[in-house]
């Protein structure tokens, strides 16, 4: 996917549309003003209300839009891993089980711990080559290049739910969960390219990902094919890759939906307790939305933080430095804050 070139967003057009026939980027601005407005009240509005809103919301840019290569060699690559599961009951075996559970961990690591907390916000360092074997897992999630992921996922906090967030929830539950991965302009096309990773683009190894990470997890299920056979491809491959796809995805789509927003964010973030134990300790998502900068997201003793625990151990045997929490002082500010825009 990284290799094809980046489309460019289209240039809305001004013309009038009481006396022209709408072009297809006029269509788009009005929906997203609409669904902006309707995003600006949803702290005022039921839980049955934010249901319909946000998962119900039809996707004229998804549905009513052209596809070009790209996004259907992406749904194609989807549809066969989700695909792969269907044969999981069939050809099941414990060994597969316990390899495809071993590859989740170490692969959704990749994710959360690397490609989330370390790359994209800094939170804590490692050695090099510590954090590059991370990031190496990372590739092995399938979930895109460490340089696009974190490019996406920094713009995703510049624009927080808003029409340049590439999954912004005001699209509806579906588009924020995938289908904005499988829309390439919403992904490429919206905000310049991948000029806020020029801190990732200098390192050779990165670049290198960037261009060959499928490639990797070709080889991977290659390997598995040759030790276990079917089973190996179809659990440690399709299963481990499926759940490993919506726990990241389900906090871009449910982490901007339900659960309960203790901080002021200004934006659609919540705390969700079962996503922060599916996803590893993402699911406190408001947390990080209100300290971005932090390593831990769990802020609270019994909000289950996992990746958490392993940069706490890492950082005990002397391998994470430099690991950065909010002070008491801090909280204490975003709570006074939060507690004067509920006045």
């Amino acid at each position: 996917m990284a290799n094809l070139p980046i489309p460019q967003s289209p240039v809305p057009c001004k013309c009038n549309t009481r006396l022209k026939k709408r072009s297809q980027s006029i269509k788009l601005q009005e929906k997203s003003i609409e669904l902006e407005a309707e995003g600006n009240a949803l702290n005022n509005m039921g839980l049955l209300k934010i249901w319909v809103t946000l998962l119900m919301t039809p996707c004229a840019n998804f549905w009513g839009r052209k596809w070009n290569l790209l996004d259907i060699v992406t749904a194609g690559m989807f549809l066969s891993v989700h695909v792969l599961c269907l044969f999981a009951p069939f050809y099941f075996t414990w060994t597969a089980f316990w390899v495809a559970l071993v590859l989740a961990y170490v692969t959704g690591f990749g994710v959360t711990l690397s490609y989330h907390r370390n790359l994209a916000h800094r939170s804590f360092r490692l050695p090099k080559l510590l954090e590059y074997s991370f990031a190496y897992c990372g590739v092995l999630s399938v979930q895109g290049s460490p340089i696009e992921w974190v490019s996406t996922h920094r713009y995703h906090h510049q624009f927080t739910d808003t029409e340049k967030d590439a999954h912004s929830p005001l699209k509806g539950f579906w588009y924020s969960h995938m289908g904005w991965i499988l829309d390439s302009r919403s992904r490429f096309g919206r905000y310049g390219g991948l000029r806020n990773v020029e801190d990732m683009k200098k390192q050779p190894f990165y670049v290198f990902l960037h261009h060959t990470f499928l490639l990797h997890s070709f080889l991977l299920g290659c390997i598995l094919y040759y030790i276990g056979g079917f089973p190996f491809v179809v659990w440690p491959m399709g299963v481990r890759m499926v759940i490993i796809f919506h726990s990241t995805l389900f906090v871009n789509s449910a982490g901007h939906i339900w659960g309960n927003q203790p901080w002021n964010t200004g934006d659609l973030s919540k705390n969700l307790w079962w996503l922060g134990l599916v996803a590893l300790g993402e699911g406190w998502h408001n947390n990080h939305h209100a300290f971005e900068y932090s390593a831990r997201q769990g802020l609270e003793w019994w909000q289950i933080d996992v990746t958490w625990y392993l940069i706490k151990f890492l950082e005990a045997l002397g391998l994470a430095t430099d690991v950065k929490t909010p002070s008491e002082a801090h909280k204490q500010r975003m709570k006074a804050k939060s507690m004067a825009a509920q006045e």
